[in-house]
């Protein structure tokens, strides 16, 4: 009987532990750099069940719910803007919570295994894409589409920061992110970009699915109202990274600028105005900001 006992609790306690470190996991599953959600289910087959292929079939079962569960705590945390979460928006709209509830319910599995005592299931949910994307559930697809603004006459655009002895952007020590501007009057672009990197490192940006960069005196330069909005569901507005030489979607040419400071819940990167100007100068020449080819790195 003691026996017995012990093996049960035993068995009792790891459940317990495997759940818990799978809850860890869980909050870990949102993933800026590549703009998924993934999490792992766990599920324990009851002991009464008629065989062992009905247990393992119920175990599977109760670890798809698992994963459901774990889906929708994920989810409801995502920053849509600096000021809402995707929970917000849930509990406001029908519309919203209806399809949220129908992309979880059609999350990719991508593993599953039996384990020791149940069963284990590795769901994943892209954040963006023109169809099955939390964005298609969650940001608008129709609006009207606004002009970027134009650079403020007032202030002189920068030029970037550029050593042409050593190959390194001076702002942000970073090898071969730049090449070296020719001269450019003030309200011509250099040319020739292929993205823009806003370093925002030691700002504690926050991520948000729908970013907004502003400059010093609070004009937003950039947004999703500048933007088409079927685009933005299927691409997204910017990627994060933690590591400035893993910033692909900004090209082999981007624009690196500093951002001076971050705004509205550490949500959106201001720029000075002189950079900002630059950016909707070059913009305008390359139209990097129109496809979406922006880098934050934290």
């Amino acid at each position: 009987m003691k026996k017995s006992f012990l093996r049960n609790l035993l068995a009792v306690l790891s459940t317990m532990i495997l759940l818990t470190a799978i809850a860890f996991a869980a909050a870990d599953g949102l993933n800026w750099q590549d703009a998924t959600i993934t999490v792992t289910g766990m599920g324990v087959g009851p002991q009464n069940a008629a065989n062992q292929a009905q247990r393992t079939m119920l175990a599977r079962r109760a670890a798809v719910v698992d994963g459901y569960r774990q889906l929708a705590e994920s989810i409801n945390g995502v920053q849509v803007d600096a000021e809402s979460t995707v929970e917000n928006l849930i509990i406001t709209s029908d519309v919203v919570r209806t399809k949220v509830s129908a992309l979880i319910r059609g999350a990719q599995v991508i593993s599953e295994r039996p384990v020791e005592g149940g069963y284990e299931v590795t769901m994943k949910i892209a954040m963006f894409g023109s169809s099955n994307s939390l964005a298609e559930a969650v940001l608008p697809s129709t609006g009207k589409r606004e002009d970027f603004p134009k650079p403020v006459q007032s202030v002189a655009p920068s030029m970037p920061a550029y050593d042409s002895n050593t190959s390194i952007d001076i702002r942000i020590d970073v090898t071969s992110k730049q090449t070296a501007p020719t001269a450019a009057p003030n309200d011509n672009a250099i040319g020739g970009y292929t993205g823009l990197i806003v370093d925002c490192r030691g700002l504690n940006l926050n991520p948000v699915m729908s970013p907004v960069i502003k400059n010093a005196d609070g004009e937003s330069i950039y947004g999703h109202k500048n933007l088409d909005p079927d685009y933005v569901i299927a691409n997204g507005m910017a990627s994060y990274t933690t590591d400035i030489n893993a910033s692909d979607r900004a090209g082999n040419n981007p624009l690196v600028v500093k951002a001076t400071s971050v705004e509205n819940h550490n949500g959106y990167p201001v720029l000075s105005t002189a950079d900002a100007n630059r950016v909707l100068i070059e913009n305008k020449a390359s139209g990097f900001l129109d496809k979406t080819k922006v880098v934050f790195v934290r």
